[in-house]
């Protein structure tokens, strides 16, 4: 059984995780809402990583069509060797010298590369200006959505996943169905998956989900946030 990540060109039995490809449509809706016109610039995950790809697939599907209209303009796109914050920091700025800081958006595939986006937007004074994507529901990441200086990040609840992994380990020891909703190809044969549902998340439902579920506790989300201004739960 491959958990969370797909096991590449083997004869794998059942595949268990979060729908990536949706999480790549959750991270384009979102920051295409916000805005629906501009230069965008794509900040993808390690190209060795076949969950950057499903992502990549995800956010195309939403933002081909508004390309093939002219509302919106991909004026680069990159992938961050390894997810480094480091790799991430340095192609940001770059990107922002080749286009005059004109970037309206960042569609960034997770948590720890939208730090180093984050960090570079923040030396030319665009944090928070520039909207961007994120994912993983890192501590650090949910203190910059709840300060304005990210858009959103994908929560992907892990207890609900392990949960699920054991449900289908037992399934696949007694021979039963697994209940899969799904299948994904690894190179050699369709997996029988089940892929559970991404959680688009942003300051107006913070509390709602990753506060309420533990993942993280309001103390530590809002500690850089004056107290007066914290949510009431």
């Amino acid at each position: 059984m491959a958990y969370d990540r797909l096991i590449m060109n083997s004869d794998v039995d059942a595949y268990v995780s979060f729908d990536n490809e949706k999480v790549g449509e959750l991270q384009a809706q979102y920051i295409t809402k916000l805005v629906p016109k501009g230069n965008y610039f794509l900040l993808e995950g390690s190209p060795t990583d076949n969950n950057a790809k499903l992502f990549e697939q995800g956010q195309k599907k939403v933002l081909q069509p508004l390309v093939d209209k002219g509302d919106i303009k991909i004026v680069g796109e990159q992938w961050a060797q390894d997810w480094l914050t480091q790799n991430a920091y340095n192609i940001m700025q770059n990107a922002l010298t080749a286009n005059n800081n004109k970037i309206d958006a960042v569609v960034d595939a997770n948590d720890s590369t939208a730090l180093g986006a984050v960090r570079a937007l923040q030396e030319q004074n665009l944090a928070g200006k520039v909207a961007i994507s994120g994912q993983d529901a890192d501590l650090a990441n949910c203190q910059l959505i709840v300060e304005g200086k990210q858009s959103m990040t994908v929560y992907k609840p892990v207890r609900d996943e392990a949960t699920k992994a054991a449900d289908v380990a037992v399934a696949l020891a007694k021979g039963v169905d697994i209940g899969a909703n799904g299948k994904v190809n690894n190179g050699k044969i369709d997996v029988p998956s089940v892929l559970l549902t991404p959680i688009a998340v942003d300051k107006n439902n913070m509390v709602d989900t990753i506060i309420k579920d533990g993942f993280h506790s309001l103390e530590d989300v809002y500690k850089n946030v004056p107290k007066d201004q914290w949510p009431k739960q």
